[in-house]
Parts: structure tokens; sequence; C-alpha cells
């Protein structure tokens, strides 16, 4: 994936109303580790829908599921 594209994701979190800053928090923490091992999109979309099912539909708004 594209760094943009993932700088967007970063950036969609950081924004999200439907997150705590917990999660907020937790969720970059996930996109970075996914980023440095080079995991599979759906592993870290996986991930992320675990921490809070809000995931589904920041990723659906950036065009990504």
């Amino acid at each position: 994936m594209p760094k943009e594209r993932v700088e967007e994701i970063k950036d969609a979190i950081h924004q999200s109303e439907k997150l705590s800053d917990s999660e907020k928090s937790q969720s970059v923490q996930h996109v970075e580790e996914w980023i440095a091992e080079d995991k599979g999109f759906g592993i870290m979309f996986n991930e992320l829908v675990e921490i809070n099912t809000a995931f589904k539909e920041i990723f659906a708004e950036l065009g990504l599921v």
C-alpha cells in the first residue's frame, strides 16, 4: 500500500469521532506495526475492527473495502 494511503488511514483514525483517544492511539500503533511487519491489509483490517467496529465505516469512507 502506498505511503500516502497509509497516512490517509492514520489521519482518518485521528479525525474519527467514533473512537476514543485510547482506541485512536492503539489503532495507529497497529497501523505502524503493520507497515513495519509488512502485513497484508486484511490482517490489519481485522485487527482494527477488533478494537472498534467503526473501522468498517472508516475504511469504507476511504474506499478501501
